[in-house]
């Protein structure tokens, strides 16, 4: 049995497949042409023509196969034998021109042919076989003129007396993998019959290429409409590109580069495929197809994959015997939703093939033309992955046979004395697609090659593809009835780096302790050093506890404790401090409520977390008007009401670690506001494990320059105070001006800054030269490789942080180099100490290293849940299946991630909230990172505005001032 044949069927399900196949569309049969002229391109040379053009020098589509030749080997006789078979076919003499701006093929008359020969006998063995492998490497990066010819290279390497390898190349565009087999096939039948002192025992061609290029020409476009109306059925809606995860981004112009993994099965394996396509009515092509199809699929993170298989296109018998281009590509579409089982998927791939089949007589080319996909420079058209089964060597078929064949690899069995052996070696060196999966099946089971542009992929990426893609298969084979969620790509290996290794970050912290306790103890060791400053006013540790404590002890007698909510409404300043450090020592939970936002969020969160106390500055504009009504006291940071109190530290009574430090509201831009509500554990076990990451010291000053109604404030204000540090508050104005902000670091010298790339990109924008002695952090939106670069450049040391407010502020962190930024992404690190973090697939499972998943966050920095919203806080905090400890949860954060190679973790982007847009996709997170540019908006409304048919535009209206809109286009 040939690849392209199916097993044996019913006779129920043979008439259905005969049926099919008479109703083809029968075309007039192919006859010379009358010569005169020259003879058009076939589609497929077109293309590749015009392919030739846009990228000279393309190597991607040579055609190279070396061949040893063991034996005597008669060289003269070999010579005339080649000359023959370039006699016979006319297209190893053509060349290609453009007469009045349109291509045609102009066949150049024989005239003999000399075979090249080169003696490398002299050479010691081991240098004979490099030497061979130089020649091929040579060959396949030849550069075919197409205009001069010629497009077919044959050469002879001498080794020994016994020993011969012969170099053929043509370029694709006269040939294609069953053209090798015809040539070889003629080749051996033509040496033994001149060896043996006989004519040629071939019978004529009945037509040549240029006959056929001509047919296919004249065929009525009527003729293809039923094919092509199948196909823009059959590929309508599909996706325009199969985003499997690369290493790097997408070339707008791809080099063609290329290079290739092994990859295969075991004989037990194989046999149990068979058995599996013949039970389901299939092929071995189908069954392995399928199995590929749901590799790509958990790749690429979808359940519509389209892969591309080469067909013969040889169903006319007058063409079986042509050396030409006759491939034709079909596009298998397989859906795999519903979580199949893979004899579903292997059900799902035969009925899609069958109905393929029958419409593979319309060209590749003319699909494409039809469906009319974005065109792209950097992918091919419908397709990106292309899978190759070769069971056996190709063979005419019987007389009056039809049905598809697919494209086989070239043969390299010929009869008689030459008997070749196919050379191997090397990588390749060029390909025109992302993936090409080439298997052969054999009597010691499946063996192959994965080739993969390496302007997309590196070789371990492949080699993991290629272990998974085994894996699938033994588990398919063994388990036909699995179902997709059930199949396990990971080794045990794999699966315990990804869970275990790489979650290695148990470390000593003070759990015992909350936030303020540790500011206490630091108080002790440095009452007079300086711990906060504002605009000229500073605070020492000492005044700043005492000034805490007063307020903490008049917030105690109106009825503050553990787990009560405290609104904080001030401006920047030292009063806030005092304010969010008194609360927290009344064993109080703040609330931020920044003054500068918009009033309705402000009465939405006083409304919402229902506070037991309010603390505000009296001097503010508009607070009688938010806290009219309000049921809780309101305090003022700037009276006398509390200034007698104790200055001596409240005891701690109740309150323990796990009770609340601050409920901090998210931005609602995945819908309404929620709390959420941080316990002083994880906040303590953050700012420990960032003072081991920047190094932070005594004499180490933070300029602080965020929103304290950010929770990334929480670090500014609190990491100094913990280990005796200063901070130094910036107002909001010098914050948000970049020529204010770069005077501040001027003057301040500060050794520590913490900002989100938005505000370093305004720096950079607006000239700041860098402040060599200051590490900087940067988090809160993905961080750009070229701001990266810029700000490594300016400061003296620069961590990439990422953390939602559920797990705390900062989960993970990178330490940024020179390499950090490889494949154009700055990963977000690796987890901090006590944190751990997983990659999981959509059945909750982890993902190999490179593909992505969910971003799942586990450890002490965990917060409790969002206030008041049960059912939310247990539809994203869910059990912790990995970690071992009883009762522990997870977050879900619903980022898009992967990990490296290195155990560093990549973020891809929010899995929900895309909007297309004019053919390209944004992300909610670059629409806050371009909000982000204008300090004074802190909300919007996002809408996709349909300006004209088809063409949308992104628009954020401005809360509460919806009269300004900010576009994204």
């Amino acid at each position: 049995m040939t690849e392209t044949s199916l097993p044996e069927l019913s006779s129920a399900k043979r008439a259905l497949r005969e049926a099919r196949l008479r109703g083809r569309y029968q075309a007039a049969p192919i006859v010379p042409r009358a010569q005169t002229g020259d003879a058009p391109l076939s589609h497929a040379q077109e293309r590749l023509w015009f392919l030739d053009r846009m990228f000279p020098g393309l190597t991607a589509y040579n055609l190279v196969t070396a061949l040893r030749l063991p034996g005597a080997l008669d060289e003269a006789v070999l010579e005339r034998a080649l000359a023959e078979v370039v006699r016979r076919h006319d297209a190893l003499r053509t060349t290609f021109h453009e007469v009045n701006g349109v291509p045609v093929q102009v066949v150049a008359p024989f005239t003999g042919y000399a075979l090249p020969a080169e003696d490398l006998s002299s050479l010691p063995p081991q240098a004979r076989e490099a030497q061979v492998q130089a020649r091929l490497a040579r060959e396949r990066a030849h550069v075919y003129d197409l205009s001069a010819g010629p497009i077919f290279r044959a050469s002879l390497l001498r080794l020994d007396a016994g020993d011969h390898v012969l170099l053929v190349g043509m370029h694709h565009i006269v040939s294609d993998t069953w053209s090798l087999g015809v040539f070889l096939r003629e080749l051996g039948v033509l040496y033994d019959a001149y060896r043996e002192g006989w004519d040629s025992p071939l019978t004529p061609l009945p037509v040549q290429y240029a006959d056929y290029a001509a047919w296919q020409r004249s065929q009525p476009l009527a003729a293809e409409e039923r094919h092509l109306a199948y196909w823009r059925r059959q590929l309508g809606g599909a996706p325009e590109l199969l985003e499997l995860p690369t290493d790097r981004p997408r070339a707008r112009v791809p080099s063609f580069r290329g290079a290739r993994v092994p990859v295969g099965a075991p004989l037990g394996v194989l046999d149990l495929l068979r058995a599996l396509a013949n039970a389901q009515g299939a092929t071995l092509h189908m069954v392995l197809l399928g199995a590929f199809q749901v590799l790509l699929a958990r790749y690429a993170g979808t359940l519509d994959v389209s892969v591309g298989i080469a067909m013969s296109g040889r169903s006319r018998r007058e063409i079986e015997g042509l050396i030409g281009i006759f491939v034709n590509t079909l596009v298998l579409r397989t859906d795999l939703s519903g979580d199949p089982t893979f004899r579903e998927v292997v059900e799902r791939v035969r009925e899609t093939a069958l109905d393929a089949y029958q419409h593979q007589e319309v060209p590749f080319e003319r699909v494409v033309a039809e469906l009319r996909p974005q065109r792209s420079l950097s992918h091919s058209a419908l397709f990106q992955v292309l899978f190759l089964l070769d069971e056996v060597a190709p063979a005419p078929a019987p007389a009056g046979a039809g049905g598809p064949r697919p494209e086989p690899a070239p043969a390299a069995a010929a009869p008689g004395g030459l008997r070749p052996e196919t050379i191997t070696g090397g990588q390749t060196t060029s390909t025109h697609l992302d993936l090409t999966l080439i298997l052969r099946s054999s009597a010691r089971g499946l063996s192959g090659w994965l080739e993969y542009a390496t302007d997309l992929f590196d070789e371990g990426t492949a080699r993991r593809m290629a272990s998974h893609l085994a894996r699938v298969l033994e588990q398919v084979a063994a388990r036909p009835e699995a179902r997709l969620s059930q199949l396990e790509l990971l080794s045990e290996t794999e699966r315990a780096l990804v869970l275990e290794e790489w979650n290695r970050t148990a470390a000593e912290y003070p759990a015992d302790r909350c936030i303020h306790e540790l500011f206490e103890a630091q108080v002790e060791r440095t009452p007079d050093a300086e711990a906060v400053a504002f605009e000229g006013e500073r605070l020492t540790y000492a005044e700043l506890n005492d000034r805490a404590n007063r307020l903490a002890h008049h917030l105690r007698e109106r009825g503050v404790g553990p787990d009560a909510r405290v609104a904080v409404c001030a401006g920047r300043g030292l009063e806030m401090v005092v304010g969010l450090l008194g609360v927290l020592k009344a064993g109080g939970a703040y609330v931020p409520l920044d003054p500068s936002y918009p009033a309705e969020r402000l009465r939405y969160v006083l409304h919402d977390s229902a506070p037991a106390a309010v603390l505000t500055q009296r001097s503010l504009d508009g607070v009688e008007a938010l806290f009219a009504g309000v049921e809780a006291p309101v305090i003022d940071l700037e009276g006398a009401e509390w200034a007698d109190r104790p200055a001596t530290d409240p005891e701690r009574g109740a309150l323990t670690p796990a009770h609340l430090a601050y409920v901090i509201y998210t931005s609602g831009s995945t819908g309404r506001p929620k709390g959420v509500a941080v316990p002083h554990r994880g906040v303590v076990n953050l700012l420990e494990s960032m003072r081991e990451t920047v190094g932070m010291k005594p004499a180490d000053r933070l300029l602080a320059v965020t929103t304290y109604a950010f929770d990334i404030s929480v670090l500014e204000i609190f990491l100094p105070l913990l280990h005796g540090a200063g901070t130094i508050i910036l107002p909001r104005e010098r914050a948000a001006d970049p020529a204010a902000l770069a005077e501040a670091i001027r003057a301040y010298a500060p050794t520590v800054m913490q900002a989100t790339p938005a505000t370093w990109r305004m720096l950079v924008s607006a000239g700041w030269e860098g402040a060599p002695e200051m590490r900087a952090l940067c988090g809160g939106e993905a961080l750009p490789a070229e701001l990266a670069s810029a700000l490594r450049s300016r400061v003296g040391g620069l961590w990439n942080v990422y953390g939602p407010t559920e797990t705390t502020i900062w989960s993970t962190s990178e330490a940024v180099r020179g390499d950090s930024a490889l494949g154009g992404q700055v990963p977000v690190g690796r987890p901090l100490a006590n944190t751990r973090v997983y990659v999981l697939d959509a059945a909750s499972e982890p993902v190999p290293v490179g593909v992505a998943g969910e971003l799942y966050i586990g450890g002490a920095g965990v917060v409790r849940g969002y206030l008041g919203r049960p059912e939310q806080t247990a539809e994203r905090f869910v059990a912790d299946a990995f970690g071992g400890e009883p009762g522990a949860r997870l977050y879900r954060t619903g980022d898009r991630a992967r990990w490296r190679p290195d155990g560093a973790i990549e973020y891809l982007g929010r899995m929900d909230f895309q909007v297309k847009v004019r053919g390209f996709r944004i992300e909610l997170g670059e629409i806050e990172g371009r909000l982000a540019e204008h300090p004074e908006v802190r909300e919007a409304v996002v809408l996709a505005r349909e300006d004209a048919p088809g063409e949308k535009r992104l628009v954020a209206y401005l809360v509460p001032d919806a009269t300004a809109p900010l576009e994204a286009s």
